[in-house]
């Protein structure tokens, strides 16, 4: 048995949690497997050098904080061709990350580089490029797919696609525990970039004393990322009786008993704690200006997404599927003000949810959990010659 080397670009932290999965799961089947390539401090642990920790540079949102960034970007990407084209790994494993890992794949074949190339978690050009995927089919070998709906449309154009569960939800599972919700608690979920935080964290502070005329015996606790995003919270929240604790996101997503979530991936944990929530989401003017044109689906949440695919799937897997009702109400842009969001946290606190509980248990079950990981790296050491 020959020894393999990998080349690994995952350029955000979620990324590099779930790429370090998948390699562990490699290196376990074969311990002298090699990996070299660029992400966080997960995958650091795993990878020899050259090595290229860059997640927290690298993890940027909206098209201005890009541009902005554009000479940096391109020397990584100029350095990284560099180094494929001299280590020759036997195959580079894309994951996420598109804007960056589809231009990379299309680079490395004009490059001439013969090795495999897999993209592991699809980029959801179901919402915002399907004219993309035959070209795709051109540049991929493998494309690993974390939702059920998307191998259809991957499939249609001839690139050999393989759905193998979320990896996320399976290292969740260890953490889920049978306790009672307090009845008082209300989650504040901002994000994890500073961004995130800056443009939602204020009209969610403001949310909280309009709700607090009525309801002056609420509590309300924040989860902050990382000991820098809790102390820009502290800033903004002082004065305002919110708790702001570093590390609790999921402690808190089973303890309150509603909440209000970042669009990302923190939606589809809320979903798998079963807390009644409301998603949230703000850019920048023109990252949401242009993503308005260009977006195909009605729903941001992937919640709402996987509803409408499972009620609606499409006739056409190249088509988008047909809307269907939200299964968890979005507050987009303009959309997310203090009032809005003040009356949203006043119904899911005052009216029945166990339509909601029941319909988020269904979605979040068809996503395979159990195994994924261990899933994904067979297929990838299938796919090698």
């Amino acid at each position: 048995m020959r020894d393999l080397t990998f080349w690994i670009v995952a350029g955000e932290e979620s990324g590099d949690a779930r790429a370090a999965e998948v390699f562990r799961s490699l290196r376990a089947e074969r311990p002298s497997a090699r990996f070299h390539g660029a992400g966080g401090d997960a995958l650091s642990a795993l990878c020899e050098t050259p090595y290229d920790n860059w997640a927290h540079e690298a993890g940027v949102t909206g098209l201005w904080d890009v541009v902005k960034r554009y000479g940096y970007f391109r020397a990584k990407f100029r350095a990284m061709r560099q180094e494929i084209a001299s280590k020759r790994p036997d195959a580079v494993v894309l994951v996420d990350y598109p804007g960056f890992n589809l231009r990379l794949a299309k680079a490395l074949r004009q490059d001439g580089y013969r090795g495999k190339i897999l993209y592991y978690i699809s980029p959801q050009v179901w919402a915002w490029n399907r004219a993309r995927i035959p070209r795709m089919a051109r540049w991929l070998d493998l494309m690993i797919c974390v939702f059920p709906f998307e191998a259809p449309m991957y499939e249609a154009s001839g690139l050999r696609t393989v759905f193998v569960g979320h990896p996320l939800l399976e290292g969740l599972r260890a953490e889920k525990r049978t306790i009672r919700r307090e009845a008082d608690l209300i989650g504040l979920f901002p994000g994890s970039r500073d961004r995130e935080v800056r443009r939602l964290f204020p009209a969610m502070v403001q949310a909280v004393d309009i709700v607090r005329e009525t309801h002056p015996d609420l509590r309300f606790e924040a989860a902050a990322a990382n000991p820098a995003r809790a102390v820009q919270m502290q800033s903004l929240a002082a004065g305002h009786r919110i708790t702001v604790r570093t590390g609790n996101a999921h402690d808190l997503m089973q303890r309150a008993s509603a909440g209000l979530v970042c669009s990302g991936t923190a939606t589809l944990e809320a979903a798998f704690f079963g807390l009644p929530h409301a998603i949230l989401y703000k850019t920048a003017w023109l990252t949401f200006e242009v993503g308005r044109r260009l977006v195909d689906v009605n729903a941001l949440g992937i919640i709402n997404i996987l509803n409408n695919y499972r009620r609606n799937p499409p006739v056409d897997p190249k088509l988008p599927a047909a809307p269907a009702p939200h299964v968890v109400r979005e507050f987009i842009q303009h959309e997310a003000t203090p009032s809005a969001l003040a009356a949203e946290i006043r119904r899911l606190i005052q009216d029945d949810q166990t339509p909601l509980l029941e319909r988020l248990a269904t979605l979040v079950g068809g996503l395979q959990a159990e195994g994924a990981a261990r899933r994904a790296a067979h297929q990838i050491l299938q796919a090698l010659p």
